[in-house]
Order: C-alpha cells, then structure tokens, then sequence
C-alpha cells in the first residue's frame, strides 16, 4: 500500500507524465497495413482478388515478415468471412498463397476450438476436434510448401502445427531444417522453434534459452532475431509456472536479454509497426522488472500500437491489460517525483510521423505494384481512415444541468444543445495542462461519470479510432456498458451483445432489446452502424462537420466553455459553499448542501485517521502531526456549528 504521501505525489504528478501517451481509444490491436486493410475489406464483399494481389506480391518480392503477417490477418479474417477464400480455392485450386491461407485458417481454427488454456484446462472433446482439424491440414500445407519451394512462411506453419499435433522432435528437426535452408534469418521461423522448445511444450528452460541465445549471437544488429532471448525470458519469468528465484535460468541470463533487446530497440523508428512487438516486449518485461522509466519509454515508442503478445498471455483483453501496465508505470514515476518538484518531461517527436505514414501509404515493403506494373490495389496507397480520435458525449439532459456537474470535472469541456432535451460534450483545450491536478476526470469517459453522478440521466461518449465507432455508456456515475464496431474484426459475440443491449435499454427505458442487439453485431459501415444506434435511441445526430475538423462544438451555436477549476479554486468553493456557477455570495440563509456535508464529514475522517497515526508514527513528524490534529478540529468545528444552526450559510 502506498503511503498517503505518495498518493498525493501520483495525483499531482501523473498528468504531466501522462502528456503525449495516446489515448485509450487511439490504441489499436495488431493494426492493419492499409493495403492489407484494403484486401480485408474486399474479402468481407466475397472479392478474393486483392489478397490474391497482396500475396502474390510479397511471395515475388520475398517479403517473408510481412507475407506471414498478411497471411495470419486473412486466415483470422475467413473465421468469419470464409466465402471469399472458397471462391479463391475454386478459381485457382493449385494457387500457392490460397492453399498458404487456407493452411493457416485450418491451424488458426483448430487453436480457436482448443483455446490457450493450459492442457489440463482443455475438455477432451476439444481436444479431439483439436486433432481432427490439424490432420485435415496436412494435405493442404504440404502442398502449399511444394508450389512455393523458397518460401519459408509453410515452415513456419508447419513448425505451428507439429507443435499442435505433437509430433516426435525427428519431425520438429526435419522441418526445422528445412526452414534453415529456405531463409535462416525468419524471425517468425525461428519463433515458431521456441515455442516447440520451451519448457511448456517438448523441451526445456535451458534448451529454448540456449536456442534463442545461438540466434541472437550471430544476428546482424537490426535483425529481430535479437529479439529471441527476450521472448524467452518471458516464456520463463512470465508464462512458467515453475519457480524462478532458484531456476535453472539465472537473473543474469535475463538481465542480458534486457540488454540485447534494447539495443535493438535503440534501431527501430518508433511508431513503426513493424516493429512495435519489440518495444511492447521490453515494455512488459520493464514494467514488471521494476524499470519504470525505461518502460515508459517504450510504451511512448510502441505509440498506439498493441500487439496481441506478450500481453495475451496476461489477460484475453490485450488492449487493457497494456493500458493497466502503461497507467501503472505512470504512477510509479509520479510518485517518486517530490511534491513540489518537477515531473520528467516525454521526449521531444522524433522527425516524421511514422503512424500518420502508416495511413498515407503502404507500410515498408508493401506492394506497390503488380507483375504487370500497375498498382497493386487502388485503396492501398490510401489511408483505412484517419487516425484522429474524437470522444463526443451525448448527455440525455438540458445544457444548465450538465453544465452544473461539468464545472466539477477537472478539465475544460465544452457543452452545447442538441435539440430539446440533450446535450453535446466534449474536451476543450488545456491553457495549462501540466499544472492540472491529478484529481477530477481524464478523458471524456471520466468526466461522463462525474456529470452522471447523483443523477438519473445517462450519458452515451461516442468514439472513433480510424475505421473504428464505439460507444461508453455512463450511467449513474459509472461506465456499465462499452462496444466498438471494427470492420477488421469478426461479429461480436451474441451473449456480450445482448448485455450490452439490455443496458442500452435499461437506461433509455426501451422496452425491447432485441433491435439493439441486431445492431450491436452488425457488420455493415461502422458509422452508419452508430447513426442507427443513435436513432434507435432517439437519441440526437451528431454534428455536422465532426469527421472533417476538431472540436466540433467550438462552432455550434450555444455552446458555453465550462473552465476548469483549480485545486485552489475549487477547494475555496467548497469551503465557502459558493455555487460554481455563480460569483454572487451565498445568502446567509441559504441551507448547506449535501456536497457541504459530505466534503466536510470526508475531510474530518481522512485528517482525523492521518492525525492519530502521525501522532503514533516516529517517521511522519511533530510539525505534520499539528497541522493535520489542528485541520481535524476545524472541520468539526464546522460541522458542529452546521449542527446547532441549520439555518446559517456556509
């Protein structure tokens, strides 16, 4: 447990080390590269040919990391949208980067019905379907290595899937071999051998580590290989059940792996997607290791890109269990800052925008051009989307009422009518955001939650994220139910949608659910997806102009800009029980209000609890232990006196 010291130096401190990490929704889970964006889209329509393109072109120019990866994304995309790859495979039965997807789909499915829990975990007819699937791989994926006898990508699979099938490590040799002979620097090769080697599965602690130290040792100093011996410190420290203080694995050998992978990192640019898995590696193995600052370095270099490991092997939510690690970095610095001293300021931007090179043309080593010479796919040299991320609050109240409770929220909003009986809110600009308090809201979300506090309207924060919508639906102070549409993932579950569903109508009192739900596990436009929602809850349209320009509501008429207040500020408020809204003086017979109460009777508990244990303490001092004794008597003083005289002002 903190002390309440170090409390107060995280609430004041975390803004300002926070400044510059992406937000929440800007976070993007093993995003897409536009041109494979492109052919994913065509695929949901039944069109095959663009990723026929997109393979083909990399397969020609020997593109083996990013072939892997458009192969992984478009076998996941067939889990539900497999007609496309059917037409593909009736078109052209013997086409090699067809038989390559389908060979990944078979092996991506069959890990999809075993789960990743552990073997005892898994039910035996899981497992026997497990197998079942894994066997009907087989033709398939010999015969896509047949047809493209240079191209390491089917070993890789087949490494995959003999680790699945449990083949005889005479096997594992043979293909591992022949991986070695097509490209003896795949990284995803070499990743696909660890796994068979690791401790979990057919080998060892030693053996993965000796293996993956080989790699690194003889790899040229940008190769991801590099990489290895860090994914095998995870596999050991983080995956293992097994115990580490007196393992066969030293903390030296760990501390080096650290060491190596953070040379490579020094060479990625960041915002690179490329090469985002090396800096969300570092980032976990840090932030656990007890680095902050070298963690959050590379939470700032993996930008808004999450890749799905080394975080799912903490949580099936990769996204939040990164957002949790990179929050509890932040309040580790912080709370090393003195209370009066200045917190670290982030990094100057480097040179470029990498991300914002993401969505303007193909990532490196994407295809530009077919065989012919002509471009590969039209919407491939264009961006998915704009990755500028909006958060709109939609407040089923009157702007004077939600203006009451947005003075309280910490940081600046902006609040304007949206027809009768609604509002629009968002975040105003900060004049001074380094000096802003860490109490009060963060993001919209947040500041949803202090305007529903107390009251019985809900409040819906729209979302976009490039291609993405979402919605937060905050009622009664809290977030009771979220759902983003992402054209690149599969239909949301049907019992997630339905809770999500029946919150919606608990908070708009809908009588039916059902039509909510239709539109929760839609798989059309994303935004017409959440116009629909909107209409659905008689809820307002949004803003004309939203998608093309930034704080939309700074141009809409009767928008009021609700100020933040300073600690100071609000505190004298609060004791004075002067409205927020209002410079003139409380009336002498105005009664005290619950916020009076409350902040007071809050106060007397938390200095009289501090005063008794500073009193007790050798550590905390004379001089603290007077104000805080001298602090508790004021406030039951006042307290008292509220008591005997009800009728007086505060």
């Amino acid at each position: 447990m903190r002390s309440p010291f170090a409390v107060s130096r995280m609430l004041k401190h975390a803004p300002a080390v926070r400044a510059g990490l992406p937000p929440a929704a800007a976070l993007e889970l093993d995003p897409d590269d536009p041109a494979l964006h492109a052919a994913r889209l065509a695929a949901s329509a039944g069109d095959h040919r663009p990723a026929a393109r997109l393979l083909a072109a990399s397969r020609q120019q020997q593109d083996w990391a990013l072939r892997s990866t458009h192969v992984w994304q478009l076998a996941k995309h067939t889990e539900h949208h497999p007609g496309w790859l059917d037409t593909w495979l009736n078109d052209s039965p013997q086409d090699p980067d067809a038989l390559l997807v389908k060979s990944a789909w078979y092996i991506h499915h069959a890990w999809t019905i075993r789960t990743g829990h552990r073997a005892k975990d898994v039910a035996e007819d899981r497992f026997r379907a497990f197998f079942s699937v894994l066997h009907d791989a087989v033709p398939t994926l010999s015969e896509a290595a047949r047809l493209n006898p240079g191209d390491p990508v089917p070993l890789q699979l087949a490494l995959t899937h003999c680790r699945g099938i449990q083949a005889p490590r005479e096997v594992f040799e043979s293909y591992w071999a022949e991986a070695l002979r097509r490209d003896p620097d795949d990284f995803d090769c070499h990743q696909s051998a660890l796994q068979y080697l690791c401790d979990k599965w057919y080998g060892s602690h030693e053996e993965m580590f000796a293996f993956a130290e080989r790699a690194a040792e003889t790899a040229p100093e940008d190769s991801k290989l590099r990489l290895l011996p860090l994914i095998a410190a995870i596999e050991y420290v983080v995956v293992s059940e097994d115990d580490h203080t007196d393992g066969p694995v030293t903390e030296e050998r760990v501390e080096a792996a650290i060491a190596c992978a953070q040379a490579l990192a020094a060479r990625c640019v960041p915002g690179d997607p490329r090469t985002a898995d090396v800096h969300n590696h570092l980032a976990l193995v840090l932030s656990l290791w007890g680095r902050p600052h070298e963690a959050l370095e590379r939470f700032r270099a993996a930008g808004t890109h999450v890749t799905e490991f080394p975080w799912a092997y903490l949580s099936d939510e990769a996204r939040t269990v990164f957002l949790e690690h990179r929050e509890e970095v932040c309040l580790q610095i912080a709370a090393d800052v003195p209370l009066f001293g200045t917190p670290p300021a982030p990094p100057a931007p480097p040179l470029g925008n990498p991300a914002a090179d993401r969505d303007a043309a193909p990532a490196t080593g994407a295809p530009a051009a077919s065989a012919s010479g002509t471009t590969a796919d039209p919407a491939a040299a264009s961006a998915p989307g704009s990755q500028r991320v909006w958060s709109l609050a939609v407040a089923a109240a009157r702007p004077d009422t939600v203006a009451e409770g947005a003075s309280m929220s910490g940081v600046p909003l902006r609040v304007a009518p949206a027809g009768s009986a609604h509002s629009h809110v968002e975040r105003a600009p900060d004049t001074a955001p380094a000096k802003r308090s860490g109490f009060g809201a963060q993001t919209v979300t947040d500041a949803a939650g202090i305007l529903t506090t107390g009251e019985t309207w809900p409040t819906l924060v729209l979302h976009r994220s490039g291609e993405r919508h979402g919605f937060s639906l905050v009622h009664k102070g809290k977030l009771t139910a979220s759902h983003w549409w992402d054209p690149r993932a599969g239909i949301t579950d049907h019992a997630e949608a339905t809770a999500t569903a029946e919150a919606l109508a608990l908070a708009y009192d809908l009588p039916d659910a059902r039509p909510l739900t239709r539109l929760l596990r839609g798989s059309g436009d994303p935004r017409h997806q959440l116009d629909a929602l909107l209409t659905a809850l008689a809820l307002p349209a949004l803003p004309e102009g939203l998608d093309d320009r930034p704080e939309v509501l700074a141009t809409t008429p009767g928008t009021r800009l609700v100020a933040r207040r300073g600690l100071r500020e609000g505190f004298h408020e609060a004791l004075s029980g002067a409205d927020a809204r209002s410079a003139t003086p409380t009336s002498a017979t105005t009664y005290r209000t619950t916020g009076w109460w409350l902040l007071r009777s809050v106060g007397l508990v938390v200095l009289t609890g501090f005063a008794v244990y500073a009193w007790w303490s050798p550590d905390i001092g004379w001089f603290r232990a007077v104000l805080a004794t001298l602090g508790a008597f004021y406030l039951a003083k006042q307290l008292i006196n509220a008591v005997l005289h009800p009728g007086r002002g505060a």
